[in-house]
């Protein structure tokens, strides 16, 4: 590791890709309710990305948390990866980060034990995506050293419209 910045572009690079997907499987997610076929006559394997999607993204969330903790630029401990505002660098941002993680972990958990659980139950637990999204793009936007870059802000405005479309969407055709 010649280049000082390596773990800086691979602890961004991870962190926007991981968004991304997290922002795919949002938009999945919210066109693959409701009625079926509306939008999406291609369902069943909507819903399989959809489930195979955060896993990949959470392999990239933990390169990104990794690479944050080892890089020298930045004053993370591993607790600060599941304890969130005490970090020493940006506490809020940072700390919105690490809530969504918490988060991601519970939708995952929950999707995982899904057949254990009632739907009721279930369905309530999923629909803390709707929470974890905002946090994620929040904690880059806050968080990012780049965030002000225009690529950046563009890449964050197309995830946020979206996912703004997909989700109101959704409950445009659900109240119908």
């Amino acid at each position: 590791m010649n280049d000082p910045r390596l773990l800086w572009w691979i602890d961004r690079s991870s962190g926007l890709v991981s968004l991304l997907l997290l922002t795919v499987v949002m938009v999945m997610g919210a066109l693959s309710t409701g009625r079926p076929g509306v939008v999406l006559g291609w369902r069943a394997g909507v819903q399989s990305l959809h489930r195979q999607l955060p896993l990949t993204a959470s392999v990239l969330l933990a390169v990104h948390i990794g690479t944050a903790v080892a890089d020298s630029f930045v004053p993370l401990t591993p607790l600060d990866v599941v304890l969130p505002f005490r970090a020493g660098y940006r506490p809020f941002w940072v700390g919105l980060g690490t809530v969504a993680v918490d988060v991601l972990a519970t939708v995952l958990l929950t999707s995982l034990l899904r057949a254990r659980m009632g739907q009721t139950s279930w369905r309530w637990a999923h629909r803390l995506a709707y929470a974890l999204w905002p946090l994620a793009v929040a904690h880059g936007l806050g968080t990012g050293t780049d965030a002000h870059a225009q690529l950046v802000q563009l890449f964050a405005v197309g995830c946020i419209a979206m996912v703004a479309l997909s989700v109101g969407w959704r409950f445009a055709t659900v109240a119908r």
